[in-house]
């Protein structure tokens, strides 16, 4: 093989490991979790009951869906160190920046932090899903100068991450769409936050640390960040009526389109349309359907001229908009649904454990002599 043929950019194309937790079917454009169409899951299933796919490989009966429920709303507590750490964080600390310092400050508590057996591990990933929620919520209240609301005893993992938000039940419709919204995010592959829970994890390190790993990979807006970047794109634009001339301006100075794109999609992202039928279903409820149709103007002008489809960020941007849920904490919630897929690929890995180690092709100096200081002057 030659050198050139060895290398790929961004290891595009690289097989870099194995795993039996989702695929893509190129073939009908369709992701695949644990052998099940992602989109008829969003039809059927509700998030937790992905989350314990993902931690079980099967779904659960009734009785387990309801013991993995209670286990849950047990763990939706934080210590009070974590709880003082979101309190005296300066307000404009970004909400990823603080979920992913309160996540690493959880191992201090956890006391099967160091146990790396697939049993500790999947009840670390329990704990995680039960306190990440709980972050973000009292994070962003603390912030703007309120108290946390304790969680609520009975709502499930969606409807309740709103109510800590607001103090408030959702309505229905809101505790639907964001319910989809953490079974698209919940697992993909070998996506750069994946990929990186993996290779700490490669070093035989701990859950915490590979999670925080992976928080500070989705945090960078080529990742997890595009779906408030996406939002901030669509401000900009202002209105449907701007919307086909500033796409066609931006593509004429080389703009990224953020929401757009996905290297593993030939044919559109295939968890868009589950997300852009809960958005529509939200934008009706509200009585505000500009942002929708200000988002198809833009894709239709992308498919049109550049024959590039949106990825899940972007129906997910607007449809958070519209649910008046702030925008530094749409990443933040992606983390509290890819928790699950993350604690999932740490047990694989530790499974057929080996140190991830790649090779790398070397463009710099040839060997030099070395002169001391008193002779390099």
């Amino acid at each position: 093989m030659s050198e050139k043929s060895a290398y790929s950019p961004g290891l595009e194309g690289v097989i870099a490991g194995e795993s039996a937790l989702s695929r893509i079917d190129a073939e009908h454009n369709r992701l695949l979790i644990c052998g099940y169409d992602l989109e008829e899951l969003t039809e059927g299933a509700a998030y937790e009951e992905v989350a314990y796919l993902l931690l079980h490989g099967e779904l659960p009966t009734r009785a387990q869906l309801e013991e993995f429920g209670a286990a849950l709303r047990a763990e939706r507590n934080l210590p009070s160190p974590v709880l003082d750490l979101l309190r005296h964080a300066p307000a404009d600390t970004h909400p990823m920046d603080l979920l992913r310092t309160a996540v690493s400050a959880l191992s201090f508590f956890d006391p099967e932090t160091r146990d790396n057996s697939p049993q500790a591990n999947v009840r670390k990933a329990l704990r995680l899903l039960a306190k990440i929620p709980l972050i973000i919520a009292a994070g962003h209240r603390l912030s703007q100068g309120l108290e946390p609301v304790a969680p609520h005893p009975r709502l499930g993992q969606a409807a309740n991450l709103i109510y800590m938000l607001r103090g408030s039940e959702p309505a229905p419709h809101e505790a639907r769409a964001l319910d989809v919204s953490l079974i698209l995010y919940s697992e993909h592959g070998f996506n750069a936050s994946t990929f990186t829970a993996r290779v700490v994890t490669s070093t035989l390190s701990d859950l915490y640390s590979a999670v925080t790993a992976a928080i500070g990979a989705l945090a960078g807006p080529l990742h997890g960040g595009a779906n408030e970047a996406a939002m901030h794109m669509l401000m900009e634009i202002g209105g449907p009526e701007q919307a086909e001339a500033w796409v066609l301006d931006a593509l004429a100075k080389k703009k990224k389109i953020m929401g757009f794109g996905h290297r593993e999609y030939k044919k559109g992202d295939s968890r868009v349309p589950a997300m852009k039928k809960v958005g529509r279903q939200v934008a009706a409820a509200v009585g505000d359907t500009r942002w929708i149709e200000l988002a198809e103007i833009v894709e239709r002008t992308m498919i049109a001229q550049k024959n590039i489809h949106p990825n899940l960020d972007f129906p997910c941007a607007y449809t958070y908009y519209l649910m008046h849920i702030p925008i530094p904490l749409y990443t933040p919630i992606f983390v509290s649904s890819r928790v699950a897929g993350w604690a999932a690929h740490v047990v694989e890995q530790l499974g057929r454990n080996r140190l991830i180690r790649p090779a790398h092709l070397y463009r710099g100096m040839g060997q030099r002599p070395f002169k001391r200081v008193g002779v390099r002057g």
